[in-house]
């Protein structure tokens, strides 16, 4: 990158006195984001952080409650990785479906989230499996539930002098299941026009069903509802449809008007509360 500064940090220390010193600097890590806006002159900071040789930023660790994902864990690693297949298959499902096989490669868990798109695909699923962000900064370290992350268009919840170092994702809910679907208009890796993460969990005659809904508001949205033993299939469908629609605000733009964007927003639910309910266990 020409005209700018790059800053290549040894340690966690190191990397988090930079952010907060400077005042135009942002963080580089799998840089396919950062790559793509500044030529399209969209970035004009000076001043990129790169933190590739800090120690433990790649590691996933995985106990019997949850997965902790390194801020630089590809997300092709996520949709690969047997832990996260295995504790957390929602997550490794949205994971698959983020852009094509190239970015994934190089696209990183905390550039990810960081980007903030409102189209991005994991975050519908972090929602739902209720993940926190962890951060870190010359003051110390905090926790950020990721239902609380995404604050606005485009805007997170970390401040100035933070680094995203990891993302806590908890173990599935024995018994639940799940399903992501991703509608699109234009090429196969392109933005999605609506996308919906949804996790049914059974509790007794109850089923929670948490909705997480992509590229239909200005950030990802999350929502939740209980279905009774008196729905039916076709009912609880048409309960999630309704709860979804109320929450969508799509931005129109080259690939839909809001109308149809909200339209495959509702088929997106729909696709993927059949998808996940037909998915229970039986007794």
């Amino acid at each position: 990158m020409t005209g700018v500064r790059v800053h290549c940090p040894e340690s966690l220390e190191e990397a988090t006195s930079l952010l907060g010193e400077l005042d135009d600097a942002m963080v580089y890590s799998g840089g396919t984001a950062i790559q793509i806006m500044r030529k399209q002159g969209l970035l004009l900071a000076q001043h990129y952080v790169d933190i590739g040789r800090i120690s433990g930023l790649r590691d996933l660790t995985a106990t019997s409650d949850d997965l902790t994902v390194g801020a630089l864990v590809p997300l092709r690693r996520m949709e690969k990785d047997p832990q996260v297949r295995r504790h957390a298959p929602l997550a490794a499902e949205a994971y698959g479906q983020a852009a094509h096989p190239r970015i994934r490669n190089t696209a990183t868990s905390g550039g990810n989230i960081a980007y903030a798109d409102h189209r991005l695909d994991p975050p519908t699923s972090l929602v739902v499996l209720d993940a926190t962000v962890h951060l870190a900064s010359t003051a110390g370290t905090r926790n950020v539930p990721i239902r609380e992350f995404f604050t606005d268009f485009q805007k997170t919840a970390v401040e100035h002098g933070e680094l995203i170092t990891a993302i806590t994702v908890p173990r599935q809910p024995d018994g639940a299941r799940g399903s992501f679907t991703k509608l699109l208009s234009l090429g196969e890796s392109d933005w999605p026009c609506a996308s919906a993460a949804v996790l049914a969990v059974p509790d007794g005659d109850i089923v929670e069903i948490r909705l997480g809904l992509g590229a239909v508001a200005p950030t990802t949205v999350y929502l939740t509802f209980d279905i009774t033993p008196d729905m039916d299939e076709q009912q609880a469908v048409d309960a999630a449809v309704d709860i979804a629609n109320s929450a969508m605000d799509p931005i129109a733009d080259v690939r839909g008007s809001a109308a149809y964007k909200a339209h495959l927003g509702r088929v997106a639910v729909e696709e993927a509360v059949r998808r996940s309910l037909k998915e229970l266990p039986r007794d």
